[in-house]
């Protein structure tokens, strides 16, 4: 969990009645979103490293279009063409990142090592480590079946976290965040990213044996379930996992157990 004192010089939003107000030194909330207290742009601004000259450009990378459709507001002012070219700066500094690192893997497996680091998945496993989707404004629907949570949602907002600092201030602070955020890691990061055929590989290719996800909880409403899985290896439980989807909570039961195999000195590298 990041811990950050809020400097009380500068301004800080706050979100009332499902909207950032600018208001001096506080951090108040209304009284309906106490849980959306500490999330501001001024600390988000202090997680990233990364101070905005215009702050329009950060509040429309956390505007999903849910909220735009709900405040009737011109959906320009939505992330999605922020994301739309954040995504394409992501591709070339994780493009050059793999070309300088692999001088002798061929093209084809270049193009399928880039495709798990920024895929869906990847970039909301990433986007987690700074509570992104806390600090997005959704639409009253989307907020109340989970979307805070939703890959989908966390990983877009992560493109279009680099698309505004790339417009604001060039690819230098947005490869910055790219190295720090995306590109950090790597090791365990691709333990995550596939971690389901990893394991397979492992158990199955290297140490001869089976291996089987167990479902051990599905809960909450059918808009917003969640589920808890765990490996089984012979009678041995090697890892456990929470999801929205049963889908999510196998690859995260699949890390779990590849990280405890690892520290046994079993030693899987895909790359």
């Amino acid at each position: 969990m990041y811990r950050y004192a809020l400097r009380h010089e500068c301004i800080v939003l706050k979100y009332e009645r499902a909207a950032f107000l600018t208001i001096a030194g506080t951090t108040e909330y209304s009284e309906d979103k106490k849980m959306f207290d500490g999330y501001t742009m001024d600390v988000l601004e202090q997680r990233i490293g990364y101070c905005f000259h215009n702050k329009a450009l950060l509040k429309q990378a956390l505007t999903h279009s849910s909220y735009t459709n709900e405040q009737k507001i011109n959906k320009t002012e939505n992330y999605e063409r922020i994301e739309f070219l954040g995504d394409a700066v992501l591709e070339l500094v994780s493009s050059d990142f793999l070309f300088r690192e692999h001088p002798d893997v061929p093209e084809g497996e270049l193009t399928k090592m880039r495709a798990s680091m920024v895929c869906e998945p990847s970039l909301a496993f990433c986007a987690r480590d700074l509570e992104l989707g806390q600090f997005m404004l959704l639409g009253k629907g989307e907020e109340n079946t989970g979307g805070r949570r939703r890959d989908s949602i966390t990983s877009d907002g992560m493109e279009a976290m680099i698309g505004a600092i790339y417009l604001d201030g060039g690819m230098q602070p947005a490869k910055a965040f790219i190295d720090r955020f995306i590109l950090s890691d790597l090791e365990d990061k691709r333990l995550f990213y596939d971690s389901k055929s990893n394991l397979q590989e492992l158990i199955q290719g290297k140490l001869k044996k089976e291996f089987e996800y167990r479902l051990l909880e599905e809960s909450g409403p059918e808009h917003d379930k969640t589920f808890v899985v765990e490996i089984d290896m012979e009678g041995e439980c090697l890892g456990r996992g929470q999801g929205r989807t049963k889908k999510a909570a196998e690859q995260q039961a699949a890390y779990e157990a590849l990280l405890l195999l690892r520290d046994r000195g079993y030693v899987f590298k895909k790359y």
